[in-house]
């Protein structure tokens, strides 16, 4: 029960307790109480039907209950998500890469909901290209890959790893459901052939194929200079005139960008995966047939997002920039070694970001955590260590690895940052509450430690309260959003709407 007394309602003045709505703060005792009490009765009719043996409709529709609340009145920890920076995100990747005239495949696997497959699509575009990570988010999203193809929109859908045998069946249901065109895959190995003709033989058309080439990341795909190990090529080019795929080209990914730090950085990144590709294609040129279209798809988000930059005007262009925009330019227009080829660049957590993708500061013009990142993490403040129990000043929140992640950020130590408005009024220090250590279900917060040993008792009091809400920025958007079965969605566009207000309820796709 909540104490009305003139000292609590003081405390929670300065702490912005429980609801984080500025009204409260002006009113009466008893309608701050009537706030609390619907607080704490939405949490715990949420709480309960999530644990119960409910069907997953009926707690949908619970979750449904938090639409109109506040983000700081709901179930935590939960994870949010800003419809509106997803939306600018997306939007400026799509212009970006018309005015460049390349194509682009939209990476699912970071939201995996139907919605902000939507935002990523965008609304004119005829060619919808789409990566997934698993079968599941390709099932989930049929609705919508129904929609953009009633519309006379063309769709292919890219399983983003080479294909499991256990895989085939699954896949070509998606494929006679979508149709011809609609499914690639990767390639690169000799064996994974065998998935290939299987999937022909189901699906009834040959499967779009991509050739995995390894720029450096080491993740998957074969060096530039062995692409045709076991003469995978040479086999590859038999099975296409046989009708029983589709080859369209070479794809890497590398995420060596994200140990970057310039936008310089990020562009020879990007320059250095498409030469890799194009060495690759060189170098093996005579196996294709010359008239053939090949694209050569590159990506991942810090280096994608980077070709931004190019859309300076020109007098602002500088050498790395005017260096990328000419390597692109060899294969959208240069025909390598005699060959048609164009360009396709793809990328997946561009479209909410986090703490990582901003460390890379791969664009020119890029705002703060508050200004860009658009999911965080809502959790609770548990304890204070403010008066010489540690070494520095700590707090105690409610959520840990089970709701964070442990994905480490080449920038800093940590493991999230609080947004900056769970500090006291009128604070605003010259260094970052940081998530320092991370258990299972709990954290530790304190402050990001500067260059250099800090001195015993040299940093400021934690500026928190215990029962505090607070919002974390994730280290790694993927990881957290898979964590948890639903985003809150908020949209700080909104006019006259404080941007805090829970809009909608979008389900994830879950499982393999």
């Amino acid at each position: 029960m909540i104490s009305s007394s003139p000292r609590t309602l003081i405390n929670f003045k300065k702490m912005r307790h429980l609801e984080r709505l500025d009204s409260v703060y002006s009113t009466a005792p008893n309608h701050f109480l009537n706030q609390s009490r619907t607080s704490h009765f939405l949490c715990c009719q949420l709480n309960t039907m999530a644990g119960s043996q409910k069907t997953d409709a009926h707690v949908e529709d619970m979750w449904q209950l938090c639409i109109g609340k506040d983000i700081y009145q709901v179930p935590k920890p939960t994870v949010v998500l800003d419809r509106a920076k997803m939306q600018r995100h997306c939007q400026s990747l799509l212009d970006a890469v018309d005015h460049l005239g390349v194509d682009f495949r939209a990476h699912v696997k970071t939201h995996k909901t139907k919605e902000g497959v939507r935002l990523q699509a965008g609304e004119t575009r005829r060619d919808v290209r789409l990566v997934a990570s698993t079968i599941a988010e390709m099932e989930y999203l049929l609705p919508v890959l129904y929609e953009f193809r009633n519309s006379g929109r063309n769709i292919n859908v890219l399983y983003g790893i080479p294909l499991p045998l256990s895989q085939v069946g699954r896949l070509a249901d998606l494929g006679r459901k979508l149709g011809r065109g609609s499914i690639s895959i990767l390639v690169d190995h000799i064996a994974q052939l065998i998935p290939v003709s299987r999937f022909f033989e189901q699906a009834g058309f040959p499967v779009d194929v991509y050739l995995k080439v390894d720029t450096g990341y080491h993740r998957a795909g074969l060096p530039p200079s062995s692409i045709n190990k076991d003469e995978l090529v040479v086999r590859l080019m038999q099975l296409e005139g046989e009708g029983k795929l589709r080859f369209v080209g070479l794809y890497s990914h590398s995420s060596l960008s994200y140990n970057d730090s310039t936008p310089k950085e990020a562009m020879a990144n990007l320059e250095g995966e498409i030469n890799g590709c194009l060495d690759a294609l060189c170098s093996n040129a005579h196996m294709f047939p010359k008239g053939k279209d090949i694209t050569i798809s590159v990506g991942a988000s810090p280096q994608v997002t980077a070709v931004q930059n190019l859309m300076a005007p020109e007098d602002n262009i500088f050498e790395h920039t005017e260096r990328l925009r000419k390597t692109m330019q060899k294969v959208i227009n240069g025909y390598p070694a005699g060959l048609s080829t164009k360009l396709e660049l793809h990328a997946g957590v561009y479209s909410v970001l986090d703490v990582q993708q901003l460390s890379t500061r791969a664009r020119v013009q890029l705002g703060d955590y508050e200004d860009e990142i658009a999911i965080s993490v809502m959790a609770e403040v548990c304890s204070i260590y403010n008066n010489g129990e540690r070494r520095q000043p700590e707090a105690l929140v409610a959520v840990g690895v089970l709701g964070l992640g442990r994905e480490p950020c080449a920038a800093y130590e940590g493991w999230g940052v609080i947004h900056r408005d769970a500090y006291s009024p009128g604070a605003k220090p010259n260094r970052r509450l940081i998530v320092s250590r991370v258990s299972q279900e709990h954290c530790i917060v304190s402050w990001e430690r500067g260059a250099g040993a800090e001195i015993q008792g040299s940093l400021p009091p934690i500026p928190l309260e215990v029962g505090q809400t607070v919002r974390i920025y994730p280290n790694h958007a993927c990881i957290t959003g898979a964590l948890y079965g639903r985003y809150l969605v908020v949209d700080s566009s909104s006019d006259g709407q404080d941007e805090t207000r829970v809009v909608d309820v979008w389900t994830r796709a879950s499982g393999w």
